[in-house]
């Protein structure tokens, strides 16, 4: 796919307000790319296929549409801020907490949200130092394997959260990994941006 193709896919389903947000946050990616490694640099070239439409389908397979949406190790914003920018138009309902230890990539993130107007708290800690959140979803995208995902997830997940985990071609023996030590349900999303990934939505977490 193409970058012209990824963006008019992206924006074919918004506003045109939400899809001028879309291209400043690109904007002020590429500029703060120079000082901080917010991606991959071989990515750059495809950040709209790579990262926004990639993110994007996060917030499609999302079915809650108010509360609290929780990204953790957001980085430079994937699939968090993505996700906040589309919200801003067809949930506006959901606020948005993310948590990254890194302070320039948490002044990142609070700049792109000032600049697209978007309803996000950034919190500077580590995922397992900050406070329960009680989130209502729970995003993250190549933070850490299954297993300690569901550890940092049941301690921020209200009863009744739902989380949407991106995972590449491993995502099955992942999941069969992680059952040693919790039990779940959930539901494996075909990705339409990597012919071999899902995104795992997943509740009901508990200990083995």
């Amino acid at each position: 796919m193409t970058e012209d193709a990824a963006r008019a896919r992206l924006f074919s389903g918004v506003s045109r307000e939400t899809s001028e947000k879309l291209i400043a946050y690109h904007t002020a990616l590429l500029k703060w790319q120079k000082a901080i490694n917010l991606i991959s640099p071989s990515t750059l070239g495809t950040a709209w296929e790579r990262h926004f439409l990639d993110s994007a389908q996060v917030f499609e397979a999302a079915t809650k549409t108010e509360g609290k949406w929780l990204d953790l190790g957001s980085g430079g914003g994937f699939p968090g801020m993505v996700c906040a920018i589309l919200a801003s138009e067809k949930a506006p309902q959901l606020s948005f907490t993310f948590i990254e230890s890194d302070i320039r990539k948490c002044s990142f993130l609070r700049e792109v949200g000032r600049q697209v107007g978007a309803s996000v708290n950034v919190l500077s800690r580590r995922i397992e130092d900050a406070p329960p959140q009680r989130a209502d979803v729970i995003s993250a995208r190549a933070l850490v394997n299954l297993d300690q995902l569901l550890g940092y997830a049941h301690r921020h997940l209200a009863p009744d959260g739902e989380c949407l985990f991106q995972k590449g071609a491993a995502y099955r023996e992942e999941l069969a990994s992680a059952q040693a030590n919790w039990q779940t349900d959930a539901d494996c999303i075909p990705s339409t941006t990597a012919a071999d990934a899902a995104i795992l939505r997943i509740g009901n977490i508990s200990h083995v």
